[in-house]
């Protein structure tokens, strides 16, 4: 009598697959089912709106002499005017599109050179990986905001350069956490195959390395973003963002400080600040449902198993 095979429990390939190709819209999709992650991704989607639709909507030109200087909020100028007789709704609402777009295009930078840099240490290791983990340590001795203001004060205040010394401000610490993911991913049975085939070293790092670290670069995607929110708000603030008299938030801040006082309008720095805080406050609420839902925190059991999984059954 023949003997009997053992049955074999059969693993669904394509449909572990297809969430290995959309695993960053997975982890998305869980996020936003979660209520941080609903109430983070509420507030950041409401201010990008006010900042994209702003200025179409504005009632008065952001730049023109509407009034008299820090006058209280009226019919006809809902928040008052700032320190020049501006209207300070008008500014509110063109002053927040630029600064998102730096911060989104800094937040790009920092995570391509930090990617770059922290996957090629672990995997390349020796002498490369010194060299740029030295290189990361003693970027990171120095603050980010002082960093970025110590370049943009060497080479002047030009937007492009703010953007890149922002987003190069980041890389030390992106490059550190995906070297410590990438250590891990290196070592698995996947990766070795295809290196044993001959397969280039930077094939490697781009086609079997990076598709598995999608959820530690979705947090640090967040996580920067939000960081280079405040760092881009702070340069605006210290006068080395967009020149006046452009609207911009972080700007208005700083050149109307005297509206705190108890006879001038008050609102020309409260609401800009409101804005700054509600958005960064949206990003890290959703960022932290990102990472709950990477690690496991907030996830379903069957969801979990198939994402644990991905780098497994890719091999």
């Amino acid at each position: 009598m023949a003997a009997l095979t053992p049955a074999v429990p059969l693993v669904a390939s394509a449909p572990v697959a297809k969430l290995r190709r959309h695993q960053w819209l997975s982890i998305l999709g869980q996020a936003v089912r979660t209520p941080r992650g609903a109430v983070g991704l509420t507030l950041t989607t409401l201010i990008v709106l006010l900042a994209a639709i702003g200025p179409s909507v504005a009632p008065y030109n952001p730049d023109a002499f509407v009034g008299i200087p820090f006058a209280k909020p009226s019919g006809q100028f809902l928040l008052g005017t700032d320190y020049l007789g501006r209207d300070v709704l008008s500014r509110t609402l063109d002053g927040g599109w630029e600064l998102l777009v730096m911060a989104l295009l800094a937040t790009v930078f920092g995570l391509i050179v930090g990617a770059t840099a922290g996957i090629s240490a672990a995997y390349l290791r020796g002498r490369a990986d010194g060299l740029i983990m030295r290189t990361v340590d003693v970027i990171l001795a120095f603050p980010q905001l002082v960093f970025a203001l110590l370049l943009v004060s060497i080479l002047g205040p030009k937007l492009w350069l703010i953007v890149l010394a922002v987003g190069f401000s980041h890389a030390p610490a992106c490059a550190r956490v995906l070297r410590s993911a990438t250590l891990d991913v290196s070592e698995r049975d996947f990766v070795k195959a295809v290196e044993l085939q001959g397969m280039r070293s930077s094939t490697v790092m781009r086609k079997e390395i990076l598709p598995n670290l999608i959820s530690p670069i979705m947090v640090e995607a967040g996580l920067r973003l939000t960081y280079s929110i405040v760092i881009m708000a702070g340069l605006s603030y210290l006068t080395f963002g967009p020149p006046p008299p452009l609207p911009n938030w972080g700007t208005d801040i700083g050149l109307n400080q005297l509206g705190l006082a108890p006879a001038a309008n008050l609102w020309s720095v409260v609401v800009p600040a409101t804005l700054i805080a509600l958005l960064t406050i949206g990003t890290n609420t959703f960022t932290d449902a990102i990472a709950r839902v990477a690690i496991g925190v907030d996830r379903k059991p069957e969801e979990a198993a198939l994402l644990d999984n991905i780098g497994v059954q890719a091999a």
